[in-house]
């Protein structure tokens, strides 16, 4: 599955077929804020969280692909990821985009 974040695909002439997304709500590990707290003191990259944050969008964007391609898109266009905090110690990460099919194909 292809996946972009223009609203075209070169070469290609597509069909929007709907509106897809995936989501992912996680929680913060104790431990992981006890080091993470530790370094704010110090500074630089929070590499836990890093890969935390990373892992999210991953698992967003594969529920994403999911739907589309349940709905027989051939891609993603115009693709976004948002972040929000729903509590404390809970964060959500979203991936969504426009499923297309490419026509003649």
């Amino acid at each position: 599955m292809i996946i972009v974040n223009t609203d075209y695909i070169s070469g290609k002439e597509i069909e929007t077929i709907q509106l897809v997304k995936g989501s992912i709500v996680f929680s913060k590990n104790v431990v992981r804020d006890v080091f993470a707290g530790l370094k704010t003191l110090i500074g630089g990259e929070i590499a836990g969280y890093s890969e935390m944050m990373s892992q999210a969008r991953q698992k967003a964007t594969e529920r994403m692909m999911n739907e589309a391609a349940m709905i027989g898109a051939d891609a993603i266009v115009n693709v976004r990821y948002a972040t929000s905090n729903l509590m404390a110690s809970a964060a959500e990460v979203i991936a969504y985009g426009t499923a297309v099919r490419f026509k003649n194909s």
